[in-house]
């Protein structure tokens, strides 16, 4: 058994180590997984988005910058590249996204004012090879499928019942012929608590929506989502893109599972044996909370925008049917 423990010890100890030493840049560039880029030619450099040239406001987006060597091997960054070259040896500077430079991710604000008639930009150096640039720019585009959540919270589930204790075995008695004893009854088992009902989902608020039309060449909508204590921007590309305004009511919590009920004591062994207890009544499930009370979802819009509400997805679980209002709505920003 001793020997075991040490074998598995040491297995252990190994693994640690291993993971110790991948984490050290020097080990994985010696095992070939990472390039040093101070220690590799390189002829020129291309950076490129591969989930797309465009962005939208809330999504992220990796980046991929490949080198070329002299002799025509390709070298790619590690992350979405999957290659040898570290974020850490180049330096990114990014205009209207911002970028994370240790996974080398793009990443446009949601509020799509902040963003409205800009291109991101990115430019890539390399402090190893001054001679190298990479410039990347970075459309902004709307036909995003959108959501503005203002949903009711979930009810909290109910307790799970305390289990019945069991009961006390009986007492043994005497199966001698010449002086027998009858054993003793086992005890009853303890009945099993009911579970806790669960909470009630709580009420979504009413929302406001107001809906304008950027008229032009490619026409977008201009979208306000807003109740008592928030309020979203959005712009949508009517084509493919659309917006979900969500304010059902919460869900009910679950009712808490009832206890088990304890099991009889066992009768005492003798002349006659002592009869089992009873085993406890399990205790009742707890009753499911009420869902709470959908918002009433209040849609208004510019004429000029009716055309596209087909885009505007709107959910109301548990509460009233929507209200849809068709006056003059100034640009919303």
């Amino acid at each position: 058994m001793s020997h075991f423990r040490s074998a598995a010890f040491s297995g252990i100890s190994a693994v640690i180590l291993l993971a110790t030493l991948t984490s050290c840049t020097s080990v994985q560039v010696k095992l070939g997984w990472k390039v040093l880029l101070d220690r590799t030619p390189v002829k020129s450099i291309e950076a490129r988005l591969p989930q797309g040239p465009a962005i939208a406001p809330g999504e992220k987006s990796p980046l991929v910058v490949t080198f070329t060597e002299p002799d025509g091997r390709i070298l790619t960054t590690e992350g979405a590249g999957a290659g040898k070259v570290m974020w850490k040896e180049l330096n990114v500077i990014a205009s209207v996204v911002t970028v994370n430079n240790k996974k080398g991710v793009l990443t446009l604000a949601s509020d799509p004012r902040l963003s409205d008639g800009k291109i991101g930009h990115v430019t890539i150096t390399v402090p190893s090879h001054p001679d190298l640039r990479a410039e990347l720019d970075v459309p902004v585009r709307y036909n995003r499928k959108y959501a503005a959540n203002f949903s009711g919270s979930s009810g909290m589930d109910g307790s799970t019942g305390m289990d019945g204790t069991d009961g006390t075995s009986g007492s043994s008695g005497s199966m001698d012929p010449d002086s027998p004893s009858p054993g003793g009854d086992g005890g009853n088992g303890g009945d099993g608590s009911s579970g806790g009902d669960g909470g009630n989902g709580g009420n979504a608020p009413p929302v406001q929506v107001r809906v304008a039309l950027r008229a032009g060449i490619h026409p977008l909508l201009q979208a306000s989502v807003s109740s008592l204590e928030k309020q979203s921007f959005y712009l949508i590309d009517p084509q493919g893109g659309s917006l979900t305004v969500i304010a059902d009511g919460g869900p009910g919590g679950s009712g808490g599972r009832g206890g088990r009920g304890g099991r009889g004591g066992s009768g005492g062994i003798g002349t006659p044996s002592g009869s089992d207890g009873h085993s406890g009544s399990d205790g009742h499930d707890g009753m499911s909370g009420s869902p709470g009370s959908g918002g009433l979802i209040t849609v208004t819009y510019d004429p000029q925008a009716k055309p596209y509400l087909g885009v505007i997805h709107l959910s109301s679980r548990y509460g009233p049917a929507a209200v849809f209002r068709e006056e003059t709505v100034a640009a919303l920003w």
